[in-house]
């Protein structure tokens, strides 16, 4: 065998190489990101840009590496380079569907609450409470409470079960949502705060501080999926939920509601306890960008909860996402159902056994481990009397 035979085997060979590992990654990457699995789901043109960038690829490459290189080939041999390193670049942008400059749904949180009836001490509030006084009773060094809206009336009602209403001054028992409750234990500006578990950005906020975050888990709630009552659907499974807010599945049809149209999937602002929560359920899937709406009427009152109800073209084709209490006690709208997953209901029975797959643990949130009165708050917490109120704010305990 001459050498010139055995340079071209060698450079067949390197080409058969070249595009098998340029399919085997193109491979790879529709597996993690679950388009081979899902493939029959993908029902929207923005959705399928991951898959067709893998295969421009994949063909560009393969193009490439077997076309003869010669002076008439040159063009589009540059063309096809272009479209291997533009398809490689847009990938992880495609994703995510980033390709929007106005997203058309604003995230503002302006409208909450009222929480003045969940105010400790105030004459006729809503905070639970226990049949008799609380074991452990406080009257001086009284930690410094905040954390997220929906777990609100739970510390405030911990408060006024276990400190004196002559030593609590207002700032001992604020709420200034997750966000800034993070920042604020971070900072070492709050004693205890009271929030789900944190997102990414709060852990690298809380690393770059050099602050330990202890988190002790002191009850559990349900992550809940909404839509309004007209919608026929009563169940998602959560490979759906994952396929809807990864760009997958953008229709309502593909769900089984054929007069659903678009599904308007509304989004949290990030860093907030239920955009967090979303995020931890997406695992290791790239989240959608938030999507332009079909009109700008579908902004309804600019709150989640709010959003769910809205009508478009003779539907209402809103679907979101909230913790049940903040969705059933504290912002209600009764216009908008919560469905199963799975085929499990959020009852109080399954979030307690866990088998409602969104089951989460809330947290007491120190910097560093609990001292003192923190440390005796969180311990009455876990406590049976601190359960009771758990479960009559309700919420379930551990």
């Amino acid at each position: 065998m001459n050498v010139q035979t055995v340079r071209r085997a060698a450079w067949i060979a390197a080409r058969v190489l070249i595009c098998a590992g340029a399919l085997a990654l193109g491979i790879y990457l529709l597996w993690k990101y679950e388009y081979l699995s899902q493939l029959l789901c993908v029902d929207n043109l923005v959705g399928a840009v991951p898959l067709a960038l893998v295969l421009i690829c994949w063909a560009g490459v393969g193009i490439l590496v077997w076309v003869k290189h010669t002076r008439a080939t040159a063009p589009l041999c540059i063309v096809l380079a272009v479209m291997v390193a533009l398809s490689a670049a847009l990938f992880p942008n495609a994703l995510r569907a980033n390709w929007w400059f106005d997203y058309g749904q604003p995230m503002t949180t302006d409208s909450q609450p009222d929480l003045s009836v969940y105010e400790p001490f105030a004459e006729g509030n809503l905070l639970a409470s226990l049949d008799g006084p609380a074991s452990l009773q406080l009257t001086e060094d009284l930690p410094q409470l905040d954390g997220a809206v929906a777990l609100y009336p739970l510390y405030a009602a911990a408060a006024q079960a276990v400190y004196a209403e002559e030593s609590c001054a207002p700032d001992r028992v604020i709420m200034t949502n997750t966000l800034k409750a993070y920042d604020g234990v971070i900072a070492g500006e709050r004693d205890v705060i009271f929030v789900a578990g944190p997102s990414a950005s709060q852990k690298q906020k809380a690393e770059a501080a050099g602050a330990e975050l202890v988190f002790t888990p002191i009850g559990r709630e349900a992550f809940v999926f909404l839509t309004a009552k007209s919608n026929p659907v009563e169940n998602l499974t959560y490979q759906q939920i994952k396929n809807i807010y990864s760009g997958k599945t953008a229709y309502w049809s593909t769900l089984g509601w054929r007069e659903g149209g678009k599904i308007v999937a509304f989004q949290r602002p990030d860093g907030s306890g239920s955009q967090t929560g979303l995020q931890n359920l997406m695992g290791d899937l790239p989240l959608i960008a938030v999507q332009p709406l079909p009109d700008p009427s579908l902004v309804g009152t600019n709150s989640l909860m709010q959003q769910m109800s809205v009508w478009w073209q003779g539907v209402q084709p809103a679907l979101g996402y909230s913790y049940k209490f903040y969705a059933t006690v504290m912002y209600t709208n009764p216009d908008t159902k919560l469905l199963s997953v799975d085929g499990v209901s959020p009852t109080p029975e399954h979030i307690t056994d866990g088998s409602y797959p969104f089951t989460v643990e809330f947290y007491a949130v120190t910097r560093g481990q609990p001292q003192g009165n923190v440390k005796a708050l969180i311990d009455w917490l876990l406590s049976p009397e601190g359960q009771e109120l758990i479960v009559r704010t309700g919420y379930a305990g551990i």
